[in-house]
C-alpha cells in the first residue's frame, strides 16, 4: 500500500524559527507514520535445516509480546527423502499460544510425500495473550535405515486489527 500525499512545496521551510518542525512537514510526514504504524513487524525468525527428528515443544525467540493480533507463517520442505521400500514418513507443524488464558493450537496436515519436492506452507491468525509465548512443534516419524530430512522456517508478525 503506498500513501498519497502531496510533495513539499519548495519554498515552506521543513522548521520554523524555534526549529520545530513546520505544519508543512507535519501534514506531509504523518501519511507516513501512519502506515509504518501500521506495517507487520515480523520477530526473529526460525532456520531450521536438516533436521531428522521431532521438535518439541519451543518457542518463537520474543521478548516478551504484547496482547494482540499475531500472523504465524511457516514453511517446511523435505530436504532428503526416506530411503526407498516399506519405510515411510511422515512430518506435522503445530504452532501454540495463549487467548484469554485458554491454550490454542494449530497443526498442517502431515506430509507424506516422500520426495524433495513435499513441501507446506501455512499462514494464520492468532490473538495472543501478553507476555506469554508463542510455541512450535514438529511429529516425525521416518522408519527406514535412511532417515527423512526436513527444513522448517517460521515467523511470527504482530498485524493491526
Amino acid at each position: 500500500m503506498s500513501v498519497q500525499t502531496a510533495p513539499l512545496n519548495a519554498q515552506e521551510p521543513i522548521v520554523d524559527s524555534k526549529r520545530r518542525p513546520s505544519q508543512a512537514f507535519i501534514d506531509w510526514f504523518t501519511p507516513m507514520l501512519e502506515q509504518v504504524d501500521a506495517a507487520p513487524s515480523g520477530f526473529a525468525p526460525v532456520e531450521l535445516v536438516g533436521q531428522n527428528a521431532a521438535i518439541s515443544t519451543t518457542p518463537i525467540p520474543t521478548s516478551g509480546l504484547n496482547a494482540g493480533l499475531y500472523r504465524a507463517t511457516w514453511y517446511a520442505r523435505i530436504t532428503t527423502v526416506a530411503s526407498t521400500g516399506a519405510g515411510t514418513s511422515s512430518l506435522t507443524v503445530s504452532i501454540a499460544w495463549s487467548d484469554l488464558s485458554v491454550t490454542q493450537s494449530f497443526s498442517g496436515a502431515a506430509m507424506t510425500g516422500n520426495l524433495v519436492t513435499t513441501v507446506q506452507s501455512e499462514t494464520f491468525l492468532m490473538y495472543v495473550d501478553a507476555a506469554t509465548p508463542v510455541t512450535y512443534a514438529t511429529a516425525y516419524a521416518s522408519d527406514t535405515a535412511s532417515q527423512m530430512r526436513y527444513r522448517l522456517s517460521l515467523v511470527l508478525e504482530r498485524v493491526s486489527a
